[in-house]
């Protein structure tokens, strides 16, 4: 890992205070950038921090957010710019699932997944564009914006609708925003996982035999992992953060408007 290849980038990662939120901070900052973790836990967000201030490359700051407010979100941004000086990344993580069958979605299901996983994305794209219009263009590189997809968005998995439609609402996000947002130097782009083992996907695999599409805990990961992917295994964070590290980094200047699939081959079987 080159200690410098983030270095100068100042990051504001949502959902940052476990799971692949986290694990990115964490691999970013050993990359000399400084972090923002924002975050409806502020407590374990805090631990991420005073973690990464005590490897000392990058620096680190947690604050509390509701990523569904947009005063949150515009918050967020400004701690990033008051610590750091500026924003430079992006990164939209935070996100969450609650499986129901086709005809079992109710109106508080639907709200709960497009409200965490659709509409705080679109508020933290455009209040993080908002600043990056106002500092003006970098000399040399792109400002980036960075959302987090998933296999669900080539997917239609019965168990998980609404969680399909929101991230269907990810990709266009991240279509519309590349063409939006360009002529003001900024690039959008992301990363589509498919099973991470992350917190989020272990409260589904109870959830998933509490409506009976699963009958015992582990079976999701078994029977996805067996007769979905090419690479016969779940993922960790630590298969995420190499390609998020590529989009945030100068690497992925001449990209927009792109949505990387690192699942396992799940979308071709």
């Amino acid at each position: 890992m080159d200690p410098n290849r983030l270095k100068g980038k100042n990051i504001l990662i949502t959902g940052a205070a476990r799971g692949m939120g986290a694990a990115n901070a964490i691999c970013f900052a050993r990359q000399g950038a400084n972090i923002c973790l924002g975050d409806l836990d502020l407590e374990e967000a805090t631990k991420v921090a005073d973690q990464i201030n005590a490897e000392g490359n990058g620096k680190a700051i947690a604050v509390q957010m509701d990523v569904t407010k947009r005063e949150d979100n515009a918050a967020a941004v400004s701690a990033t710019v008051e610590a750091f000086g500026s924003i430079n990344v992006g990164l939209f993580n935070a996100g969450l699932n609650k499986p129901r069958f086709f005809m079992d979605i109710d109106e508080d299901n639907w709200d709960l997944i497009m409200n965490v996983n659709t509409k705080a994305m679109w508020l933290g794209m455009q209040e993080t564009a908002r600043q990056m219009i106002a500092q003006g263009p970098m000399e040399d590189h792109p400002y980036k914006i960075i959302n987090v997809g998933s296999i669900a968005s080539r997917k239609p998995l019965v168990d998980v609708t609404v969680y399909c439609t929101s991230k269907y609402g990810c990709l266009a996000l991240t279509h519309c925003g590349a063409v939006a947002l360009g002529e003001h130097n900024i690039t959008v782009n992301g990363y589509a996982p498919g099973v991470v083992v992350t917190p989020l996907w272990e409260q589904l695999d109870k959830d998933l035999v509490e409506i009976g599409f699963k009958q015992r805990a582990g079976q999701a990961y078994e029977d996805i992992a067996n007769n979905e992917l090419v690479i016969k295994r779940v993922s960790y964070p630590d298969d995420i953060t190499g390609t998020a590290s590529f989009l945030a980094s100068d690497d992925s200047d001449y990209m927009t408007g792109q949505m990387i699939h690192i699942d396992g081959g799940w979308c071709i079987q």
